[in-house]
């Protein structure tokens, strides 16, 4: 238990009081005026004192809070770190490849939000077969990072004109009024699409033709080893 003393104030009140009474009636010039004073004070203060004694009471002691549990304490800074990590984009290591990976999903992002703002049925296919391709070249790319050298063009122009191109349709058709320019781009932009989507196709398989160019040449070995061991001929199916 704890003890505590509370003193009145009170007493110092009344002295106080004392000298403020005393000066009204009695000003002080004299130094027996000053003694009279301190001396009524101080029986004053004592009288006060015993009327108003110094009060003595106790409280208990202020209980220890728990400690909290591991389970209520915070998570480490560890953990946090860890999270935050995992929110973060991952990275390939390629500063290059990286910037490729968020090209592609601003570019695919913004094509399907073109998908969903164009009514027409047929541009509509035109978009999902971009994007379908879009993903596919730049894939390949990331997978085989020497490539890149290969989609230079295609990433600097072809795709951002294409979504220009787009785009431009997309606000064309939104205007809700025809007129002879609104109409003719709107016409030469649909006769276009089948042109940048063969395009589009062709960059991919472009991107193969080291590929098949190393397939030709093994298979071309292998026939020829086939025939110098005499086990070349013709395919079982057609005995």
């Amino acid at each position: 238990m704890a003890k505590f003393k509370k003193r009145p104030v009170i007493p110092i009140y009344a002295i106080a009081l004392v000298w403020v009474i005393f000066t009204l009636v009695h000003p002080l010039y004299r130094v027996s005026d000053y003694v009279t004073v301190i001396l009524l004070s101080a029986v004053v203060f004592i009288v006060a004192k015993g009327i108003f004694p110094t009060i003595s009471y106790e409280m208990p002691d202020p209980q220890p809070q728990a400690a909290p549990s591991a389970s209520e304490e915070e998570p480490p800074a560890q953990d946090a770190a860890q999270e935050a990590q995992e929110e973060a984009p991952s990275s390939t290591g390629d500063p290059k490849i990286d910037a490729l990976i968020q090209e592609k999903d601003r570019a695919l992002q913004e094509m399907r939000r073109l998908n969903d703002a164009i009514e027409d049925e047929i541009i509509s296919r035109r978009i999902d077969q971009l994007e379908d391709t879009t993903g596919k070249i730049i894939d390949q790319v990331v997978a085989h990072p020497e490539k890149l050298s290969q989609i230079r063009t295609f990433m600097n122009y072809y795709l951002p004109t294409t979504l220009k191109i787009l785009n431009a349709y997309d606000r064309m058709g939104a205007a809700g009024v025809s007129g002879e320019n609104i109409d003719s781009t709107m016409q030469r932009i649909e006769t276009m699409m089948d042109t940048i989507v063969m395009a589009f196709h062709k960059q991919l398989d472009a991107l193969f033709r080291d590929d098949a160019m190393d397939i030709a040449s093994d298979i071309t070995v292998m026939e020829n080893l086939l025939a110098q061991e005499g086990l070349g001929g013709a395919r079982p199916d057609q005995d």
